[in-house]
């Protein structure tokens, strides 16, 4: 407590001092770092992550918040919450890149692309659904596969076809749905 018999000027410095040491307590809170080592392949892909995805998608990896707490206060554009929510093969994540997500509606489709989108899908797939709960007789997240890619290059060319033609996402989701017969 500040006592009546300390001079004015005394005061003014003393509150000053604290307010700015509370702003300064106040403004570290909530920061965080991305998570996944530089020497980690998935790096540059959690970094484009935490750069265009992090405003509505949640994965502590990338040091992304986007995601509601709690599904009473959700807004439109909450995405899902990687760290609880799996997502493997990471196809299915180039295709949600490309498409827009599944339902098409909020998630813009593209958000990024070629390689860049290749790499996000890389990341989301190896790091998402880490604190997933336990389900008995689920498979969890991490004994999933996380599946392969298409190279860069094939990359590059669908980027240059129509948008009638199918994106190699969509292709390689195709081609891994059809059941053989038995």
């Amino acid at each position: 407590m500040i006592s009546a018999r300390m001079s004015r000027s005394v005061r003014v410095i003393l509150i000053c001092s604290a307010s700015l040491a509370l702003a300064g307590l106040a403004s570290a809170c909530g920061t965080q770092n991305i998570s996944v080592p530089k020497s980690d392949p998935a790096y540059a892909g959690a970094v484009l992550f935490s750069q265009r995805c992090s405003g509505c998608h949640t994965l502590s990896s990338a040091a992304a918040h986007g995601s509601a707490l709690n599904a009473r206060w959700a807004q439109y554009n909450n995405g899902p919450n990687f760290n609880i929510r799996c997502e493997r093969p990471a196809i299915r994540v180039l295709y949600a890149i490309e498409n827009g997500g599944f339902s098409g509606a909020i998630m813009p489709q593209n958000v990024v692309v070629g390689q860049d989108a290749i790499e996000v899908a890389e990341f989301v797939a190896k790091y998402a659904g880490r604190q997933a709960p336990k389900v008995p007789g689920a498979v969890p997240c991490d004994a999933m596969p996380i599946g392969a890619l298409p190279s860069p290059a094939s990359a590059m060319t669908s980027a240059t076809t129509t948008t009638t033609t199918p994106s190699h996402a969509a292709k390689a989701l195709h081609a891994t749905s059809k059941k053989k017969p038995t």
